[in-house]
């Protein structure tokens, strides 16, 4: 499983946070888009990756 990186997400939600203080909407909005796409992506390869995981012969 991919580990999602806590300070680096706190500081991507930090600089939307200064592009909405900013006023410029239209880029914050973009760069949530972004961030929700890539953090949809991370847990879609984490079940991926589990789905794939050989079972134990009990499992199947």
């Amino acid at each position: 499983m991919s580990d999602i990186d806590a300070q680096r997400l706190a500081e991507r939600i930090d600089t939307v946070l200064d592009i909405l203080v900013a006023g410029d909407y239209h880029s914050a909005i973009h760069n949530l888009e972004i961030l929700k796409a890539e953090l949809l992506n991370t847990v879609k390869e984490d079940v991926e990756s589990l789905a794939k995981k050989q079972k134990a012969p009990w499992e199947i």
